[in-house]
């Protein structure tokens, strides 16, 4: 699929930004490969390559807009100190400034995993181990709780209750309470809708970033 030029021009802000970072001193920071000008970044377990001249994937193709910028902002927005550990975990909503993505983020990322998987629990199990998800101890009961390592030092736990009698399916999806030290809200709702897409279409469309 063919995307709109102005994603080009932003693709390329972005890469004369990478050119002015020090990469070196990014990696030690963020605990990612850096040979030369290049950083080697596993996103959901599938390696990227970012440098100032571009942003490819495994086989060599630039991946989609959306994954080049959350790489891009990840290096960009490295933080000087990392930010004290801690084992909470929180909704997007509760971040301080996601108020004007927080929708955004219900209907791209929690509400079509909730329909697309609704009486389908072993395949979304499935769908997660298959994207390097494994099960975790959850902050509270559910049917299949599900975390993500999807860029060093940043997670993301997924949480399933199937529909029963009483109530339809729902998915919620867990931030680590410092997330917002690697990656701006809208990244971070970026990272919801991209799960939620490749659980929803499978390998082929995970595997080439369609």
């Amino acid at each position: 699929m063919k995307e709109s030029p102005v994603f080009d021009e932003i693709y390329e802000k972005y890469l004369m930004d990478i050119s002015a970072v020090d990469l070196s001193q990014v990696g030690n920071c963020l605990g990612i490969t850096v040979d030369g000008d290049k950083a080697s970044i596993p996103f959901y377990g599938i390696l990227h390559h970012v440098s100032g001249k571009g942003v490819m994937n495994a086989e060599g193709r630039r991946p989609t807009h959306a994954v080049s910028v959350i790489l891009c902002q990840y290096l960009l927005l490295c933080p000087k100190q990392a930010p004290p550990g801690t084992d909470e975990w929180v909704k997007y909503h509760n971040f301080q400034d996601a108020a004007p993505f927080a929708q955004g983020f219900r209907n791209t990322a929690e509400l079509p995993i909730s329909k697309t998987f609704s009486g389908k629990l072993d395949d979304l199990k499935n769908a997660c181990m298959a994207l390097g998800g494994h099960p975790g101890d959850a902050p509270f009961s559910c049917d299949l709780a599900i975390k993500f390592t999807v860029l060093p030092k940043v997670n993301l736990f997924m949480l399933f209750n199937d529909q029963d009698e009483e109530f339809p399916a729902e998915c919620s999806i867990l931030f680590e309470k410092h997330a917002d030290a690697y990656l701006d809200m809208e990244c971070l709702a970026m990272l919801g809708m991209i799960l939620a897409g490749w659980l929803k279409n499978g390998p082929e469309y995970r595997d080439g970033n369609i």
